[in-house]
């Protein structure tokens, strides 16, 4: 990666995490994704009951793995035959991960959700919340942020899925009401009343949608 890019994410994550302190969140910054893993499995401790919602990004640190292969209860909801108990499991869990869809330079964490469990997950029940983010996520401000969520990461979801919404085949929002649309939920996190709850670990690299 460029130095000068390199040097860009180091200084506007310190931003991100000055925003996330603010509202009562714990930001960290990896350069890469070997730090990343590490710094994540740093926050889960061995024997916890671990589960997610879709992220790509907690793949693609090789976060999966490791927990699979590890001292880990982890519920793996691709895994088991019921998958809404799989996702009812997650509101009592130890910790649950997930990534991001925007997130502002002053903290303010964007997410949408089609059939709700990972957003409300984020919301409220398990004990903590583990987000892997990559700072292509970041955006200066709410706006840019949902605009990032609508226009980037569903459309690119949409088609991941095979779904047929008008932004799979156009690639933009058209604010659809499709059957298929997985934009039927946001959430807004702009302060956590749990302190110690919601852990972002930003980190330096390209990573989900």
């Amino acid at each position: 990666m460029d130095k000068n890019i390199v040097k860009r994410n180091e200084l506007l994550a310190q931003t991100v995490i000055k925003g996330l302190q603010s509202r009562n969140m714990s930001g960290y910054y990896a350069a890469d994704r070997d730090e990343a893993l590490r710094l994540a499995l740093e926050l889960i401790p061995e024997g916890s009951t671990v589960t997610m919602g879709g992220g790509m990004s907690v793949h693609e640190i090789g976060l999966v793995k490791a927990l699979k292969e590890g001292n880990y209860n982890f519920i793996d909801r691709d895994e088991i035959a019921d998958k809404r108990a799989a996702m009812l499991a997650a509101y009592d869990a130890d910790v649950f991960l997930s990534g991001c869809n925007a997130i502002t330079n002053d903290g303010i964490l964007v997410n949408i959700d089609g059939n709700a469990n990972r957003v409300s997950a984020i919301a409220y029940g398990p004990k903590k919340l583990v987000m892997i983010v990559g700072m292509n996520k970041v955006c200066g401000d709410l706006d840019g942020a949902m605009k990032r969520a609508r226009n980037v990461a569903a459309p690119i979801n949409a088609q991941r899925f095979g779904l047929s919404t008008p932004c799979a085949k156009t690639g933009a929002c058209f604010d659809c009401k499709s059957p298929d649309t997985i934009c039927c939920q946001f959430l807004i996190t702009r302060f956590s009343r749990q302190a110690g709850r919601i852990h972002v670990i930003l980190v330096g690299d390209t990573l989900g949608f």
